[in-house]
């Protein structure tokens, strides 16, 4: 079994924070892949499925960002679930947008929903770090990271969240490279093989066109 944790703040007013793309991308993964519907449970939300014969937990803490690791360390201990059972999903300042990097263990970065998870469960457990890019000063981290994805951002978000459920699979049978190659397929598919259509060339009409006739040849030209 499997317990795939996204990270978030619950209720409509931080739901397209760009905190909440770990909540983002478990509703894509449930979506896409027929889970079970959404139910309150382990303070927080959960969503059943399986992919082949492994069962998967899908858990969205609802006790805000800070407290996550009550919700998953209780989920935790009920399924009797080690950390290298565990992935978490959470956004990551560190990293430019759209880049998407696999860790297990080592520390918790500042991030208050990994913090949190560490004083549960220990630093071993594998995480998605989804980069949503940095403000450029700490002191600005905080009111960034609660606002919405701005619309320049939308096309690569959507990119990412479907690259992530198209080799979520990959990531649960372990074949972390396998899922990474599914995101950069999304960001970056492959380009067609057919030829691109040559490009028009812009052809002045002939009263337009420079006359390249020497003053000799005009003069010729008049006589015959």
């Amino acid at each position: 079994m499997k317990l795939i944790v996204g990270l978030g703040n619950p209720g409509g007013k931080y739901a397209g924070n760009r905190h909440n793309i770990g909540f983002m991308a478990l509703d894509r993964i449930a979506s896409d892949h027929g889970f079970g519907p959404w139910r309150s449970k382990f303070q927080g939300q959960i969503s059943e499925g399986r992919f082949g014969s492994d069962k998967v937990i899908l858990l969205k803490p609802e006790t805000f960002m800070n407290l996550s690791g009550q919700s998953v360390g209780e989920a935790a201990r009920f399924h009797k679930l080690g950390p290298e059972d565990i992935i978490v999903f959470h956004d990551e300042l560190d990293l430019a947008p759209s880049k998407v990097r696999l860790k297990t263990g080592g520390g918790h970065a500042g991030h208050n929903g990994l913090r949190s998870i560490h004083g549960h469960l220990g630093p071993d457990y594998d995480r998605v770090r989804l980069g949503i890019g940095h403000p450029g000063h700490k002191d600005a981290v905080a009111g960034y990271v609660l606002k919405d994805f701005g619309k320049a951002d939308q096309d690569w978000l959507d990119d990412v969240l479907r690259g992530i459920s198209d080799g979520i699979e990959q990531l649960v049978a372990g074949h972390g490279d396998k899922f990474l190659n599914a995101i950069a397929l999304r960001a970056a598919p492959a380009r067609s093989s057919k030829s691109a259509p040559k490009p028009k060339v812009d052809v002045a009409p002939p009263s337009q066109a420079q006359d390249q006739r020497s003053p000799m040849q005009k003069l010729l030209d008049r006589f015959k």
